[in-house]
């Protein structure tokens, strides 16, 4: 690799470097690489080590990047596309459904969540924890909260914790028939209890699907799914498919 010099320019030093690396990324590396360490990167460029660490945190927030113990910096693989919006809805854990239940328990559902689903603060409900792997690693957690009224069939001898559970509640759901259902997408932030699962510091920056199933007339379960924006593209009906393609991904279609 040779030496290139940045140029002097208005925008901030980092800003400008995060531009000429992602260029690298597609012309010189492929998906999984390895990228040189630290001294040799901010030597080619010509700038201070603390300037190059913003510019490669910028571009993991971007997921173009990903810092892997023991590994270092390597290139990152496609954004995994997530449909969240399809012509049929379905209910959780129908089949097709790729979310794994890892577990299940009953408590008060946040104040928003439980006006939505017309149960008093304190009553409590099926609060069902989800995840959604790829590329080996988790992208997302889901928390489905579905109340009692939704599964009445359900019984405490079914399966009375963990996964088993969760498949219970799920599969008495399924017996109702889905009306339809609605969802909203916001910025919004990794929750502390799952940043260990996603492997991001709380607080980092994720994209938030909240998901209102109805059935009966009424809001059946609500569903509030954290996704890394840096893993995840969200998708949305016939136009899923429309994307920005990097070089990089094309070197590894």
């Amino acid at each position: 690799m040779g030496t290139t010099q940045l140029e002097s320019v208005s925008e901030p030093k980092y800003w400008h470097l995060r531009t000429v690396l992602s260029q690298a990324l597609d012309s010189e590396f492929s998906v999984g690489e390895v990228l040189p360490n630290e001294r040799e990167l901010a030597a080619r460029f010509g700038v201070a080590r603390a300037t190059l660490r913003q510019a490669l945190e910028q571009l993991e927030l971007e997921g173009r990047l990903q810092r892997r113990r023991g590994v270092g910096t390597t290139v990152a693989p496609p954004r995994v596309g997530v449909a969240v919006e399809t012509e049929r809805p379905l209910w959780p854990g129908a089949p097709g459904d790729a979310w794994q239940p890892a577990d299940c328990a009953q408590g008060a559902a946040p104040a928003p969540v439980a006006a939505t689903l017309g149960v008093a603060e304190t009553e409590p409900v099926h609060i069902l924890r989800r995840s959604l792997t790829a590329h080996g690693q988790i992208v997302a957690a889901d928390l489905l909260y579905v109340p009692a009224a939704s599964v009445p069939e359900l019984t405490a001898i079914d399966a009375p914790a963990g996964p088993a559970r969760a498949r219970s509640v799920l599969r008495e759901l399924q017996r109702l028939t889905l009306d339809g259902q609605d969802r909203a997408v916001e910025l919004g932030t990794v929750r502390a209890e799952d940043a260990k699962d996603l492997d991001r510091l709380p607080g980092a920056p994720m994209l938030m699907v909240t998901t209102r199933f109805f059935a009966e007339g009424r809001t059946a379960a609500v569903s509030v799914a954290t996704y890394r924006a840096d893993t995840c593209r969200l998708t949305f009906g016939a136009s899923g498919d429309v994307r920005i393609v990097h070089e990089t991904e094309r070197r590894v279609s």
